[in-house]
């Protein structure tokens, strides 16, 4: 690897490096462990948990798109506690950041959650206030400032002294509204963006292809928007970002990192290249020395625009 260091600090914690994986698309890491060592890793964002254990959604809940996929899963997860007891426990034995992605309906479970996941000693809970698979909670919460700052409030006082980032939701009119909203409740960083609502229909039975009839997009396509968002919202808040969608690349992290992120997450790329968030660090390591860069974290933020 080129003599870059690619070392990043995301709201006071330290990553090796800006790599993590993305909520949802890595499970708890039982799987791409057979695959490498997951030390090698900035950080892992586990799967989402609720309060209780949740079936999510009836099947079919995921279909391909021509640049990604749509998933309607509904958060399926064995529960808060289960993780910690079961889950935690084999993370733990790899050298790398736990970050624990939480959802609920109300804004006493969010901090139910994060007094359980505190005590438990993981290094960051990030908030989300914007899945829009849920009918319940979510969606409602991640697009009007005033919940958003209401569940960060809540979120930042069971927390202790595990720092909280928000991620916030792409569907919305203006997303820097929501930025300084969470802002202004306390939250210690940002992720962005989650899945966009998207839609496909079967012309020949005439219903859409997910049971629920709609569900979140992700992949190549969103790449743009989420530049453009990490773009807006690093000019709106002071807060660091950790940056996603669409990213594949080494180019697709520096985007996200000239935009503004501290830090990325690969997500639906590991779904064909389990591999995908090395060869991301990789390739991120590789453009930085080329430009002459005596560390990755100079890229944030540098774009120029016209």
């Amino acid at each position: 690897m080129p003599d870059v260091n690619m070392q990043v600090e995301l709201a006071g914690v330290t990553l090796k490096n800006p790599v993590v994986v993305a909520s949802g698309t890595f499970g708890f890491g039982r799987e791409y462990s057979q695959f490498y060592d997951l030390g090698e890793l900035g950080g892992i964002c586990a799967k989402g948990l609720t309060l209780r254990p949740r079936n999510g959604n009836p099947a079919p809940r995921i279909a391909e798109t021509p640049m990604g996929i749509l998933n309607s899963v509904g958060l399926e997860n064995p529960g808060v506690d289960a993780f910690i007891q079961e889950e935690l426990p084999f993370l733990r034995t790899f050298d790398t950041k736990m970050i624990a992605n939480i959802s609920g309906n109300t804004p006493e479970e969010y901090g139910v959650m994060c007094e359980k996941l505190s005590a438990a000693g993981v290094d960051m809970i990030e908030v989300n206030i914007s899945c829009p698979n849920v009918k319940a909670g979510g969606l409602a919460y991640g697009t009007r400032p005033e919940l958003a700052a209401e569940v960060t409030e809540t979120a930042k006082k069971h927390a202790g002294s595990v720092p909280v980032m928000v991620k916030l939701s792409p569907n919305v009119t203006d997303i820097t509204e929501i930025a300084r909203a969470v802002e202004g409740a306390g939250a210690d960083a940002l992720s962005l963006i989650n899945t966009i609502r998207g839609m496909r229909i079967d012309v020949n039975t005439r219903r859409p292809v997910l049971k629920m009839n709609t569900g979140g997009l992700s992949g190549p396509a969103v790449l743009p928007v989420a530049v453009r968002m990490v773009w807006e919202v690093a000019q709106a808040v002071k807060l660091p970002i950790l940056g996603m969608g669409g990213m594949s690349k080494g180019t697709d992290a520096a985007q996200l990192m000239l935009a503004g992120a501290s830090a990325v997450a690969v997500g639906t790329a590991l779904f064909a290249d389990p591999f995908a968030p090395l060869k991301v660090r990789d390739e991120l390591a590789d453009l930085a020395a080329r430009q002459g860069l005596a560390s990755v974290s100079e890229l944030t933020g540098g774009v120029r625009p016209w």
